[in-house]
C-alpha cells in the first residue's frame, strides 16, 4: 500500500498545490467551531462593516462575521456535496455493473431509462424536485444524489463492459460464481481507478451545482452557512461598493481548482502517461 511519503512524491507541484487547498478546506469544515471566532449564526456588528476592519473579512448583510461564515459554510457545503456524490457512486456503480455483467434486456431497460433522464437538464431537475419536494438536507443529498447517479451509471457501464471480456471473468463464471461475487470481486478491483478519478470530477460538479442551488434559494437555508447563499446574500452591497460577496465566491473557486490539479494527477498516472522530462 502507498504510504503518505510515496504519495507526495508521486504528485507533481500543481498536484501539491491542490492536496493544500484540500486539506485547508477540509481542515476548515472538520474544526470549524473551534476555529471559527463567533458561532455560526451569531450577529456580532453592523452590516457591511469594512473588510479588514475589526472583522477581518468584514460582516454580512446583516451583521454576521463573514470569516465565521465562510469557515461554516466550508463544512457544510463539502459535507453536503460529499454526501451527495457518494450517494450517485453507489446507486450508479451498482446499476451500471448490474446492467454490463446481466446484458440483454436488463441493459436495454436500464439505458434507456437513463438516456431519458439524462436528457433533461441537471439544474432544471433539481429545480423541480426541491420546488416539490421542499429544501430539507436529507431531500438535497437524495435528489442531487439521484440526478448524478445517471452520468455515473454510464461511465461504471462502460468500464464494466471493457472488464467483462476479459478472460478471468469468463473463468470466474465457469467456476459458477455468481453475479455478485463477479461484480464485487473481479470487476470493482479493476475499475476503481478510473471510478475515483471519476468521482473527483464529479464531486466538482455536485459541488458547484449545490452552490447555484443555493444561490438561487433552494440549497442549504439559513441559518446554515453555505458559500452559494452568501453569495446572494451579499450580492446587493457590490452596487454601494461592498465587495464582500466575492469572498464566498473565491472559496467555490478555490476549491474547485484546487480539486482539478488533484484530479488531473490522478487522471495522468492511472492513464499510464509518461511524466513531461
Amino acid at each position: 500500500m502507498m504510504g503518505p511519503v510515496t504519495f507526495l512524491k508521486e504528485l507533481n507541484f500543481s498536484a501539491r498545490i491542490g492536496l493544500f487547498i484540500v486539506c485547508c478546506m477540509a481542515f476548515c469544515g472538520i474544526f470549524a467551531p473551534w476555529l471559527a471566532p463567533y458561532s455560526e449564526s451569531q450577529i456580532v456588528g453592523d452590516v457591511w462593516e469594512p473588510i479588514g476592519g475589526k472583522f477581518i473579512f468584514g460582516t454580512d448583510q446583516i451583521g454576521r462575521d463573514i470569516l465565521t461564515r465562510l469557515i461554516f459554510g466550508a463544512r457544510n457545503t463539502i459535507a453536503l456535496a460529499l454526501l451527495s456524490t457518494t450517494v450517485a457512486f453507489l446507486a450508479g456503480a451498482l446499476l451500471g455493473f448490474i446492467a454490463a455483467t446481466m446484458g440483454g434486456v436488463t441493459d436495454q431497460v436500464l439505458c434507456r431509462l437513463v438516456d431519458v433522464c439524462i436528457s433533461i437538464p441537471t439544474l432544471i431537475a433539481s429545480l423541480i424536485f426541491l420546488s416539490a419536494l421542499g429544501t430539507a438536507v436529507t431531500t438535497l443529498v437524495l435528489v442531487i444524489g439521484i440526478i448524478y447517479t445517471m452520468p455515473v451509471f454510464r461511465i461504471a457501464r462502460a468500464v464494466a463492459m471493457d472488464i467483462e471480456v476479459m478472460d478471468y471473468i469468463e473463468a470466474a463464471r465457469l467456476r459458477g460464481e455468481n453475479l455478485w461475487w463477479v461484480m464485487h470481486k473481479e470487476i470493482l478491483p479493476n475499475a476503481l481507478t478510473p471510478l475515483a478519478a471519476e468521482f473527483g470530477l464529479r464531486f466538482c460538479f455536485v459541488f458547484l451545482l449545490i452552490s447555484s442551488l443555493s444561490f438561487l434559494g433552494l440549497g442549504l437555508q439559513p441559518p446554515l452557512a453555505d458559500w452559494g447563499a452568501m453569495v446572494r446574500g451579499n450580492a446587493d452591497g457590490i452596487a454601494w461598493g461592498f465587495l464582500h460577496s466575492l469572498l464566498p465566491a473565491a472559496c467555490i473557486a478555490i476549491l474547485t481548482i484546487g480539486i482539478n490539479l488533484l484530479i488531473d494527477r490522478w487522471v495522468h498516472k492511472a492513464s499510464g502517461l509518461r511524466d513531461d522530462q
